[in-house]
């Protein structure tokens, strides 16, 4: 049948036949069938006709369909596509062409069907054509398809750049994720119109929601099985309630992001995990939604810890505030005691001023009371020197034994006025002359075994000795003083923070016994700063032993015994001239009177400057010594001391200086001694230890002179 059509208008006529028309309408057939190719090859677009049977032998082909293929006649396009459909279409798209063809035709044969694909020109180049086709039947002619074509080149090119466009924007997406979330150890994207999440990075939770051959499932099922499997128990609602699709919605729309903390279960082991959710579509509709997990153990364990150390220190402030509440209550009561007796005794010394007995009596208790004020006032001054950071440890020779034989002089007289065997024991020592911090060796000793005799009953027993443990090296050896008592002791829970400041097991008025409860924690303090420790065991009702044990630096000196007799014999009656210098007139006066009473002459300065014009300006060897007090106007006592010690004439530079100043710590008296002083000590002067002081002081100046003689 193809053999007999020849030309152009026979096909037409060929296809007119195929229409079925009534015989009437083939009337004329061939000036139809002009009519028909004009109008076909005048339209815009490309139109064919091919057979539908295995060949697919094309019938027909209108001019637009040569242009597509730029052939310029209807040969070149026979042998272009080997007058076959199946020439028409690309290769490699033909099978998947006919297949959708096939497919739309069984689904509707009155609806056209439409394909997209590629084809090949005569030029070689490649180009992308629209295909509308029908299939139709028909007795005379047989199964046909009549097909309309559009170029859709520059469609399919667009779309491309857009897709191409829209792979870019993902895959900078996918960068800036992957860089953003170096820490997090797995990252979901999720689709809340579609219900779908889709995984971008694993991690050993999610495969087991994620097996190697999905990637993307139902976003509602994947949290029930990720919080049922993973998540503890605790905080299921938690993080259900937070990822949920309406809650996200919610959430977003008020911020681009937010996150959840929740701890998961993984073999037993308990892990924090922070679960942040972002949007990353439009904020108008949400929808496109990133998860990103990761592990945050340090962040919230330092962050416990840092919580543990607010709440400890919020404790610690608590009670260091009802510490200092009742210590100041204490002190209220500690302090108005010695002076509502030193008030009331100097108003009955007054009245009874022509009776010496009675007076006598009376100044007694007022210098008691006035020792127990001015313990109260040195411990809290001490306290908040420690606290300052200034305070520190200066070594001399230090002879233990001699320590010991004070320590026992000193609380002699309390002990024998309770009844209380007071016993010293430093007879085991192999190196008994030692390197060491004296005054704060003696002042530890004193507080324990002051406290001991304190705390101990009438009749009963203190002892306080050293021995020698260990030597730890050829220039150390380990030292224990022990201060042992069968005096009322300590409950296990005030042993717990004995040592702390401001802590006392009872109040004053409770006790009946004064002080402010800073004693131990001074003690602590210094030991702490010499290196060693306290160590403490009592009983209720049976006693306590404090154990010191510190490390300290032998001398290879033997142990003399203190003889009394001195090479310099003290006489202070009308031979010493003293400059006392002191801006305080009360001071001043008191000063003046009880240093004449000693028997020294006393001249007076009330400034610094004043004093080194007298110095400078008297004969040699007219002043003895000069009492230098240290705050005062014009001039203080450390700039006195240093201009005096820079004078031309060399025994007037020599001259003695001891500081007495109110400032009464170490760091005070350091700085007396590099301004040029020879000794401090320290307000309320205590006279008999100042008249002791300038005694020695004397001797070592009479001593100094004599060897450069």
């Amino acid at each position: 049948m193809h053999s007999r059509i020849k030309t152009e208008e026979s096909i037409i006529e060929y296809i007119l036949s195929a229409l079925d028309l009534p015989e009437e309408g083939l009337q004329g057939s061939t000036h139809t069938a002009g009519a028909l190719k004009a109008f076909t090859d005048n339209m815009p677009g490309g139109f064919f006709i091919y057979h539908a049977d295995e060949e697919e032998t094309i019938l027909y082909a209108n001019t637009a369909m040569l242009r597509i293929f730029k052939c310029d006649t209807m040969e070149e396009f026979r042998q272009l596509t080997g007058n076959s459909f199946k020439g028409i279409v690309h290769p490699e798209e033909l099978e998947a062409v006919e297949k959708s063809i096939q497919e739309q035709i069984a689904a509707s044969q009155y609806d056209l069907d439409y394909v997209e694909y590629r084809i090949i020109c005569k030029d070689g180049q490649i180009r992308w054509i629209e295909d509308y086709g029908h299939f139709m039947h028909s007795e005379s002619t047989g199964d046909l398809f009549y097909v309309f074509v559009a170029d859709a080149t520059e469609k399919q090119n667009r779309l491309i750049a857009e897709q191409n466009a829209i792979n870019q924007e993902h895959l900078r997406r996918l960068e800036v994720i992957e860089g953003l979330s170096v820490n997090y150890e797995s990252i979901l994207y999720i689709n809340l119109d579609s219900d779908n999440v889709m995984i971008y990075r694993q991690s050993s939770r999610t495969k087991y929601q994620f097996p190697e051959s999905c990637n993307t499932l139902g976003y509602r099922q994947f949290i029930q099985d990720y919080i049922s499997t993973w998540v503890y128990p605790e905080d299921c609602q938690t993080v259900l309630e937070a990822i949920s699709p309406e809650q996200i919605k919610k959430k977003l729309t008020e911020d681009k992001t937010y996150y959840v903390n929740y701890r998961t279960r993984q073999e037993e082991e308990i892990q924090y995990l922070q679960l942040r959710i972002v949007n990353v579509g439009a904020k108008s509709h949400i929808s496109q939604v990133v998860l990103g997990c990761r592990k945050v153990d340090d962040e919230i364990q330092d962050e416990m810890q840092k919580k543990k150390i607010l709440e400890d220190a919020l404790n610690h402030a608590r009670l260091a505030n009802m510490a200092r509440n009742t210590f100041l209550s204490n002190m209220s009561h500690d302090m108005r005691t010695p002076l509502n007796a030193i008030s009331g005794f100097t108003a009955l010394a007054k009245n009874h001023i022509n009776n010496p007995d009675k007076l006598l009596h009376y100044l007694d208790k007022i210098e008691a009371a006035e020792s127990q004020l001015l313990g109260l006032v040195n411990d809290v001054l001490e306290i908040s020197w420690m606290e300052s950071g200034n305070a520190h440890i200066e070594e001399h020779e230090c002879s233990l034994p001699k320590l010991m034989e004070e320590i026992h002089r000193t609380l002699l007289p309390q002990a024998v006025a309770k009844d209380i065997v007071l016993l010293t024991d430093y007879a085991n020592l192999t190196h008994p002359e030692v390197q060491s911090d004296q005054e704060r060796l003696r002042q530890v000793l004193l507080s324990l075994a002051g406290n001991a005799v304190k705390y101990t009953n009438p009749g009963g027993r203190v002892r306080v000795s050293v021995t020698e443990s260990e030597e730890s090296s050829r220039q150390y050896a380990v030292y224990q003083f022990l201060i042992e008592d069968n005096g009322v002791g300590i409950s296990e829970e005030f042993q717990a923070h004995m040592f702390d400041a401001f802590e006392r097991e009872k109040n004053t008025t409770a006790s009946g016994i004064a002080g402010t409860g800073l004693g131990l924690t001074i003690a602590k303090n210094i030991i702490n700063m010499m290196g060693g420790t306290i160590e403490v065991f009592s009983q209720v009702g049976k006693g306590s032993r404090f154990t010191v044990t510190i490390s300290l630096r032998i001398l290879d000196k033997p142990f003399a015994p203190a003889s009394g007799n001195s090479p310099f014999s003290f006489n202070a009656s009308g031979t010493y001239k003293i400059l006392l210098v002191e801006d305080n007139e009360l001071n001043l006066e008191i000063e003046t009177e009880l240093i004449k009473e000693m028997g020294f002459i006393v001249d007076t300065a009330m400034d610094g400057s004043v004093a080194v014009d007298k110095i400078s300006h008297s004969r040699p060897g007219e002043y003895s010594l000069v009492l230098m007090d240290i705050q005062m106007p014009v001039m203080d006592g450390y700039e006195a001391a240093k201009a005096i010690r820079g004078l031309k004439d060399p025994i007037l530079r020599a001259i003695p200086i001891i500081a007495v100043s109110s400032n009464a710590f170490e760091e005070d008296r350091r700085r007396s001694r590099e301004s040029g002083m020879d000794a401090h000590i320290a307000k309320p002067v205590d006279y008999p230890e100042l008249l002791d002081l300038i005694e020695k002081t004397l001797h070592q100046k009479r001593t100094s002179d004599m060897s450069v003689l």
